[in-house]
């Protein structure tokens, strides 16, 4: 008879590799009230007790930081992991339409100073050419 592999013998030990990791996910609020905690940690040691109880790195600290002073609190906000959402027909059209625009818009810049180079040129010249007449 087959053994039940769905529960194992107390003998029996899981590989770790095995196991999935689970990462704990902070929300807005709870980055603000850990920082405003740390700004309130002045004696020697009372960071890492800080950083001990909320089992977090003095690094978690850095990036949150650097993410409310670069982005304001929408930093501290979770990311949406995974792939982005494909795009259908009609955006890939619009993008396509967008990067046609932005060539031709090049394109004009490029015409018109071609155009008032040649204006200036013939001014140039006809100012030469009235001078060798008189």
């Amino acid at each position: 008879m087959p053994k039940d592999t769905t529960v194992l013998p107390s003998n029996e030990v899981t590989d770790p590799d095995e196991e999935k990791r689970s990462y704990r996910k902070f929300s807005e609020e709870e980055k603000l009230r850990i920082l405003a905690e740390a700004e309130q940690c002045k004696e020697p040691g009372q960071l890492g007790e800080l950083l001990r109880k909320e089992q977090i790195y003095s690094s978690h600290l850095t990036k949150w930081r650097r993410q409310l002073q670069a982005q304001g609190q929408a930093g501290l906000k979770g990311k949406q992991s995974g792939r982005k959402p494909s795009l259908d027909k009609r955006d890939k059209e619009i993008e396509r339409l967008k990067k046609e625009i932005q060539r031709l818009s090049q394109r004009l810049q490029q015409t018109e100073g071609v155009i008032a180079l040649q204006k200036k040129a013939f001014s140039l010249l006809e100012q030469m050419n009235t001078e060798i007449s008189l």
